[in-house]
């Protein structure tokens, strides 16, 4: 019986009508192609192993925007870029800073930070700078000088006390002092390149020597002080140490799902060419990156993960096909090329779905985030290549084992009792209640949703957790200073010598007493502050005189010791410092829409306020630019599978039964996302379209089995039963297995790793369900058997 079974297929194999060109082309070529397999895997391989980290400040925020436009076009004029780290060296025996140990510690690390690699040395503030002064109004007039005595010798009584009286004088109470005197701040803004190499700043590196040059040298020489550290080079830095401990999980991942796949297929080879193929997929995804000078960056360092999980995700699909064909009778070689015959359209079909989902994501106008999609697009272009010639062939050569036969074969009554009562979800009874369940939940989730925000919810770096040493360095900061860590400027653009005019003063003022007045605003800074201070000391100080002048003279005599950083060379530009609560979505746009209505109704031909510099305005713009295309990513996204899926099925029946179950579970995810307080952002919106592109691979699986028993003339639920038996265990298999590996990154020390796996988690798990429960339930009301069956037919005669 098994040769006839084998006769017969050998016959039906060579049959030219019945072999595919592509299948021809791969299976008469197989020792060349493993050979070139072999060779390129060693290439991209060596090429992997030396990618590096990589993570830029610019590549993170939207270029095109008009707030960063505005930002990089006067950067030269401002002092609050978003780029720098404020160190503070705080006390810890609650004595204050005025002692001659303290203060020597503080010298030393501000003279370690001023030759660290990448610091804008101009631009360093600490009590120890010389632009860090002190003034007040005499008799005599304006009297001034660094905070640190010219005679400071920091052992007397009188040089501690002669410090504290210029402390008092200043005005970086607040600022760089901390309000209870028991620490201060070294301010250092960083350039974007390295000034001495001319490459990027390698942000691994600097945070790498803040803790050992800076904290934990400091910490272990005077044990009296603790230093905290904050600043965008400080999270990425631990954030791409962060990235060590992803190792664990890929290691953990891995193992995983190599039990799982023994425990589905009992037969080592259809567990270990799965998890070899997949492996080989990310290393040549690695080394072409490498190679088109890529590197990792903190939020597509997970994306081989998803390479990973793709490639097994396919590959079940080929072990179960073969497996069965193996079953029958057929011989490794026939076996594997009746599996590549049966699968190859629906399996390019999904990964080119998957593909082009991915590419979707080059619409959002960050570097960061276009980077990741072109990482993802090329990751799934090589699993096309790992999973539909690699896989095959390995397996034409190695076959099933018969332990794998012997459970293919042992898959009797029971089992089929197991699918016969879940396809009672094709069934005329089952069919309308769920699809009523999925309108409810539709419902439910489209309410639920309605909290989602855009932009971070937390205080300091959400993409870490809040137990973390940054976020605790963050709050540190928070409680101690009055300005906090979260500064929007607004930059005030006039003509040339005209930015000190009463009218842009007044301009200023009025705008700084509206935003004091706007929630989230904790205090704001101007040159027009400077100028009702001046004029209220050149007056005796008083109160009557805390106003801006009229009097341009008055005025100019006011500002002409500005702090620098409020006013240009050319008077051109004067800033005004908002300092925020914190940079949460609603925060930020709380504040930037009364920003925007006042520039919009007091802008002028004397003068123009743009939004928007500071690391406040950085987020602000990104918050923008990710709100307005998320759902024009989302369109992408569905538009270009339910044109795929059109295009193969040529049914839009199809393209529904497939399609609106992802709908269904992109809009719980956003309501899950909303309940679970994580907001749209830059680590999280590639989630959105990763999901949608992985989960269609399920729905084309099994639309693509029922479409082919239903034309073979079995009514909707026999044909529904048989998708199960063959093609449906191995979806939920596929399903659970991912969902399993990505759940364990809720266990990160990265917080938007946590929360991919968590979304990831969600989305292959619904995805599964979506494509064994809901689909056959659509199916039930859209697709009409005979029709198929009689378009089939006149297909064939046709051609």
């Amino acid at each position: 019986m098994t040769n006839s079974k084998h006769a017969r297929g050998e016959h039906f194999l060579t049959t030219p009508k019945a072999a595919p060109f592509l299948e021809r082309l791969i299976f008469n070529n197989r020792v060349i192609i493993l050979v070139l397999f072999a060779v390129l895997t060693v290439f991209l391989g060596y090429n992997a192993v030396k990618i590096q980290p990589d993570a830029s400040f610019e590549r993170m925020i939207p270029l095109e925007h008009p707030y960063i436009v505005n930002m990089l076009e006067h950067r030269d004029d401002l002092e609050n870029l978003g780029n720098f780290v404020r160190i503070a060296v705080a006390t810890k025996d609650g004595s204050d800073i005025f002692t001659e140990e303290y203060m020597e510690t503080l010298r030393q690390i501000t003279d370690e930070v001023f030759y660290l690699s990448g610091v804008d040395r101009s631009g360093l503030k600490s009590l120890w700078t010389p632009n860090v002064r002190w003034v007040e109004v005499t008799e005599q007039g304006f009297q001034g000088g660094t905070i640190i005595p010219d005679n400071y010798d920091g052992s007397s009584a009188e040089s501690l006390e002669k410090l504290r009286q210029n402390v008092l004088r200043s005005s970086e109470v607040g600022r760089l002092i901390s309000d209870n005197f028991r620490s201060t701040i070294v301010y250092a803004p960083l350039y974007e390149n390295d000034p001495q190499t001319g490459e990027p700043l390698d942000y691994a590196d600097f945070s790498r020597q803040l803790e050992e040059k800076i904290r934990e040298k400091y910490q272990a020489q005077n044990p009296n002080v603790s230093i905290h550290i904050v600043g965008f080079a400080k999270k990425v830095g631990d954030l791409i140490e962060g990235i060590g401990a992803i190792a664990w999980f890929a290691g953990i991942t891995i193992a995983l799902t190599t039990l799982l796949l023994f425990w589905y297929s009992r037969c080592i080879a259809g567990t270990l060419v799965p998890v070899l193929t997949s492996i080989v997929a990310v290393f040549w995804q690695l080394g072409a990156l490498k190679i088109l000078g890529y590197g990792l960056d903190p939020y597509s360092v997970l994306v081989p993960f998803l390479v990973f999980a793709i490639g097994i995700s396919h590959g079940v699909q080929l072990v179960n096909a073969m497996a069965m064909e193996a079953a029958r009778g057929f011989d490794p070689l026939n076996a594997a090329r009746l599996a590549f015959r049966a699968l190859y359209i629906p399996g390019m079909l999904a990964l080119i779905s998957d593909a082009f989902g991915f590419l979707t994501l080059l619409f959002i106008d960050i570097d960061v985030i276009k980077d990741l999609a072109v990482a993802a697009g090329l990751g799934v272009a090589i699993v096309i290549i790992t999973n539909l010639v690699l896989h095959p062939l390995l397996m034409s050569y190695i076959g099933i084992t018969a332990g794998g036969i012997r459970h293919v074969q042992k898959q009797g009554e029971e089992t089929d009792q197991k699918w016969r009562r879940l396809s009672a979800f094709a069934s005329p009874k089952a069919a309308p209640i769920s699809v009523l369940i999925a309108l409810l939940g539709l419902g439910v989730g489209v309410y639920l949703k309605q909290d989602l925000k855009v932009g971070d919810l937390d205080q300091g770096a959400p993409e870490l957790r809040a137990d973390s040493r940054y976020n605790t360095d963050n709050a540190f900061i928070i409680d101690n200073y009055s300005t906090s860590a979260d500064v929007l400027v607004v930059m005030v653009k006039t003509p040339v010598e005209q930015c000190t005019q009463y009218s842009v003063l007044r301009a200023m003022d009025t705008l700084q007493w509206e935003l004091q007045n706007t929630p989230g605003v904790q205090s704001t800074v101007s040159l027009a502050d400077v100028s009702k201070i001046v004029t209220k000391a050149l007056n005796e100080g008083n109160w009557n005189w805390y106003a801006i002048s009229r009097n341009q003279t008055i005025i100019n005599a006011s500002i002409r010791d500005a702090p620098s950083g409020l006013i240009n060379t050319d008077c051109s530009l004067t800033p005004t410092l908002v300092f925020l609560e914190d940079h949460k979505a609603e925060t930020l746009q709380t504040v930037v829409s009364a920003v925007e209505v006042f520039a919009a109704n007091n802008s002028n031909e004397d003068h123009t306020f743009l939004l928007a510099a500071g690391n406040a305005g950085v987020e602000a713009a990104t918050n923008d630019v990710i709100a307005k295309a998320k759902d024009w990513m989302l369109v992408f996204v569905y538009g270009v599978v339910s044109l795929l899926c059109f295009a193969t099925f040529r049914s839009w029946r199809a393209v529904l039964c497939i399609v609106v179950p992802l709908g269904l579970t992109s809009v719980l995810a956003e309501a899950i996302m909303a309940m679970s307080g994580i907001g749209i952002k830059v680590a999280t919106l590639p989630v959105i379209a990763l999901g949608v592109g992985i989960g269609v691979d399920y729905g084309i699986y099994i639309y693509s089995k029922l479409e082919k028993f239903l034309l073979e003339g079995k009514s909707l639920q026999e044909a529904y039963f048989e998708t199960l038996r063959s093609t449906g265990k191995a979806v939920i298999f596929t399903g659970i297995t991912l969902g399993l590996g990505v759940v364990t990154w809720i266990f990160s020390p990265i917080k938007f790793q946590a929360d991919m796996g968590l979304l990831l988690f969600f989305m292959f798990i619904w995805n599964m369900i979506g494509s064994i429960w809901l689909l056959p339930a659509l199916a039930h009301f859209l697709l009409k058997p005979e029709q198929m069956r009689e378009k089939a037919r006149l297909a064939s005669v046709k051609s």
